[in-house]
């Protein structure tokens, strides 16, 4: 009998997930484990893998969509089953790309969807794609956005697997059904033109882009903390010329072993060792009480790229363990390990969880970003936002000379630390920094 694959709860907190890149398509043999679609979740994009041996009888939704968790989104059939009896089991609306309980309702002229009075413009008819029974095959996604554009489906003809309506479709049909409306709406009144409306610059393009999980939970998340958190904000500026020399000094001896540290490693051992000293940093709210730990763990804040179409984006925080006990060569590979994969496969919720302190880095020289402050990461009572390391005018000994300075701002939950504790652990920060043979042992 054929095998259901359902949407899995890839993260504690998932409640829905999108469709980003299918790998099979239907006919394709899969093993268990094999890597059969990527996933975006609340957290991040993960790949999703069939557990089952078989053949791909159906995709159930299209890339872009996005289903509840448990929902059905393909169809495995079985050895020795075929891929048509399995597809035909699932249910027509599976086999036509539909959610089983959101059969195809019969598609309605786009004037009486939208609620207008004006007779519908008049177009080519275009042949109506169909299963064979006369209903229209479209996906879900699809559906939604020709609903909300007012776009007659039965005049589109699709462009997905056995003539589906996809996504794609509805976006150029959109652009041409307005065409047609606004050049409806001159020819019918006799009246002056309304002002032209201003002409957007040159290279932008004005557009609505609906919100990823990741967005999503983004945006809650620090609208919770920003409400919820009593933030307060204290910095320290730091000399950075010793730190800059030593790194210098050390990439030049490891070149030949392709290893080279970043001023982040050095920051971020830095920030872990600090804790030591001061360990109610390393700390968290639980309500009626506050818990201390007892290793540092350093959430790192690494942006993902912004794709052309406006997707995509967002900040996740990468954990690396355990930061008090490892040198330098050993936080740099492990970091870049968990940016590589969370701009391109993503990260695991496990890889995500159980930091203490969060550093959050715009200090690149391109940026030239001298001073911030990030909203605090909860649990975590602080946050390190650091700038950049750039030249400027220095008093030293009396006499003013040109150094690198970088500015470095705590910001904190004021439940759980207070002023006084904030300056104090970042003095022991500055110390370090300026002092960075202690980061070498």
């Amino acid at each position: 009998m054929p095998i259901e694959i359902t949407m899995p709860r890839l993260s504690d907190t998932m409640e829905e997930g999108t469709l980003v890149r299918w790998n099979v398509k239907p006919g394709d043999k899969v093993a268990a484990s094999d890597h059969i679609a990527d996933v975006e979740t609340d957290k991040a994009t993960m790949e999703l893998n069939v557990f089952d041996e078989g053949t791909i009888a159906s995709l159930a939704i299209d890339e872009g969509g996005t289903v509840p968790v448990g929902a059905l989104i393909a169809v495995l059939a079985e050895d020795g089953e075929s891929v048509e009896d399995a597809a035909k089991a699932a249910g027509s609306a599976t086999s036509n790309g539909e959610a089983k309980d959101n059969p195809p309702a019969q598609a309605e002229p786009a004037g009486d969807t939208a609620g207008e009075t004006a007779p519908p413009v008049q177009t080519a008819p275009a042949p109506a794609p169909s299963g064979g029974n006369g209903k229209v095959r479209i996906s879900p996604l699809a559906r939604k956005l020709a609903d909300e554009r007012g776009i007659d489906i039965t005049t589109i003809q699709g462009s997905g697997p056995d003539g589906r309506i996809i996504k794609r479709d509805i976006l150029s049909a959109g652009s041409g059904s307005a065409g047609a409306a606004a050049a409806a709406s001159v020819a019918a009144p006799a009246k002056p033109a309304p002002p032209v409306a201003p002409v957007a610059a040159a290279g932008l393009e004005a557009k609505t882009v609906q919100l990823s999980g990741m967005r999503k939970t983004i945006a809650k998340r620090l609208v919770e903390s920003k409400t919820t958190v009593p933030h307060f904000q204290v910095s320290v500026a730091v000399d950075m010329d010793a730190l800059l020399e030593l790194r210098k000094t050390i990439n030049g001896q490891l070149e030949t072993q392709g290893v080279k540290l970043s001023v982040n490693d050095f920051i971020t051992r830095a920030i872990a060792l600090a804790c030591l000293e001061n360990p109610v940093i390393n700390a968290s709210w639980n309500g009626d009480s506050v818990v201390y730990h007892g290793s540092v763990n350093v959430g790192t804040a690494i942006a993902l790229p912004i794709k052309d179409d406006g997707s995509g984006g967002g900040l996740l925080v990468a954990t690396v363990r355990d930061v008090q006990n490892k040198g330098l060569r050993q936080i740099s590979s492990e970091v870049k390990e968990l940016a590589t994969k969370a701009r391109t496969t993503g990260l695991p919720p496990e890889a995500m969880s159980d930091s203490t302190i969060t550093i959050s880095n715009l200090g690149m020289p391109q940026y030239g970003v001298t001073q911030f402050t990030a909203i605090v990461n909860p649990p975590n009572a602080a946050i390190i936002a650091v700038g950049a390391a750039l030249e400027q005018p220095v008093v030293r000994n009396g006499n003013l000379e040109v150094g690198h300075v970088m500015n470095v701002t705590l910001s904190g939950d004021h439940r759980v630390i207070d002023g006084a504790s904030a300056a104090e652990y970042l003095s022991t920060l500055r110390r370090l920094l300026e002092n960075p043979a202690a980061l070498l042992v």
